[in-house]
């Protein structure tokens, strides 16, 4: 596939900002370059453009090469800049499969952009056929996949996604925001198969750092290569930078926190299902439960009123009636347990 075949015109033709620190590469005694503040607070200077420390870290750890990775301000910033590459407003458009991350529909609110949804099916898998038929227009340029799904919780299946990364003729982006929780393998060692491949992670479930809104983003080169274009010249803050860092250094304690989540997920689905009112609670591969229940608004607002908050899912196409229940600390899952159990239908 030829992406930039794919890419807007104005930006392909788009010269890029450059700044002080892409200019110049490399160590030095008197920096005069960049009109900083010269006096040192340990953050006067601006922060590497590219991130090439924190990017060899995660390349380590993730077995791709840097030159794979962009960095952006949470998931956020790549699905923004991926319609800002691809998409000319009011004359292409995306694909969704609802019920879905929400922020693919308002990013392509924002950027003008048709937004043409192909629900899931009732089993909260993709309709290949009625995607591919949807995708069939030029102007088709980006399929998001969530994997695993949210709020579903769900893996999607590898089959049918591999499918639609041979036959979608635009850029097929996976989302793998929860893929830490599941025990199916990422498309991250796959990139090098299939050019039309984005993969977005992120520091904020696992990690434990949504505080610092750090995203990933990985591909083959030349997409790589568009995101850098665009995207603002310091996206990532150096706070940013070395607090991930810092978290890097303990895979250790990430890997921890992971097994004990996956274990209260396991508590939190036996004890609903000695619930009367929990009608169905559907499998998950991430850090939360989507549970379908007798009265979900009802028990929404009473669990706000023991100040115990659950995302209330039940307007969502296929969610009738659910709730999304996030995996707690133990002391947490037992509060919910203990409000749940004094919940008079």
């Amino acid at each position: 596939m030829n992406i930039e075949q794919l890419v807007r015109p104005n930006i392909r033709a788009l010269k890029p900002y450059s700044s002080a620190r892409s200019e110049f590469k490399g160590e030095a005694e008197v920096f005069l370059d960049a009109n900083e503040n010269p006096f040192d607070t340990g953050y006067n200077r601006y922060p590497d453009p590219l991130q090439w420390a924190l990017k060899d870290r995660i390349a380590e750890l993730k077995g791709v090469r840097p030159e794979h990775i962009f960095l952006g301000n949470g998931s956020d910033e790549a699905i923004d800049l991926l319609l800002r590459i691809f998409c000319e407003p009011q004359e292409d458009f995306i694909i969704t499969l609802p019920p879905t991350y929400g922020m693919y529909k308002v990013s392509a609110d924002i950027a003008d952009v048709e937004i043409k949804e192909v629900p899931l099916r009732p089993n909260f898998q993709p309709d290949v056929d009625a995607i591919l038929t949807t995708g069939a227009s030029p102007h088709a340029k980006l399929l998001f996949l969530c994997n695993p799904n949210n709020p579903t919780g769900n893996s999607l299946n590898t089959d049918k996604v591999e499918q639609l990364l041979d036959q979608f003729n635009g850029v097929v982006v996976i989302d793998e925001a929860y893929i830490d929780f599941s025990a199916k393998k990422s498309f991250i060692h796959r990139i090098e198969e299939f050019d039309n491949l984005v993969i977005l992670q992120t520091f904020s479930k696992a990690w434990g750092l949504a505080g610092i809104r750090l995203g990933m983003a990985f591909a083959q080169k030349p997409i790589i290569a568009l995101f850098n274009k665009v995207k603002p010249p310091y996206n990532i803050n150096q706070l940013t930078q070395q607090a991930a860092l810092e978290a890097l250094k303990n895979q250790e304690q990430q890997q921890a926190w992971v097994n004990r989540i996956l274990g209260q997920r396991t508590v939190i689905q036996q004890f609903l299902a000695g619930l009367d009112y929990v009608e169905r609670i559907f499998p998950s591969d991430a850090n939360f439960i989507l549970v379908k229940v007798k009265d979900p608004n009802d028990l929404y607002r009473y669990l706000v009123d023991k100040k115990i908050i659950v995302r209330n899912r039940s307007s969502v196409l296929l969610c009738d009636g659910c709730l999304r229940i996030s995996i707690g600390t133990p002391k947490e899952n037992e509060k919910l347990f203990a409000a749940m159990l004094d919940y008079d239908v």
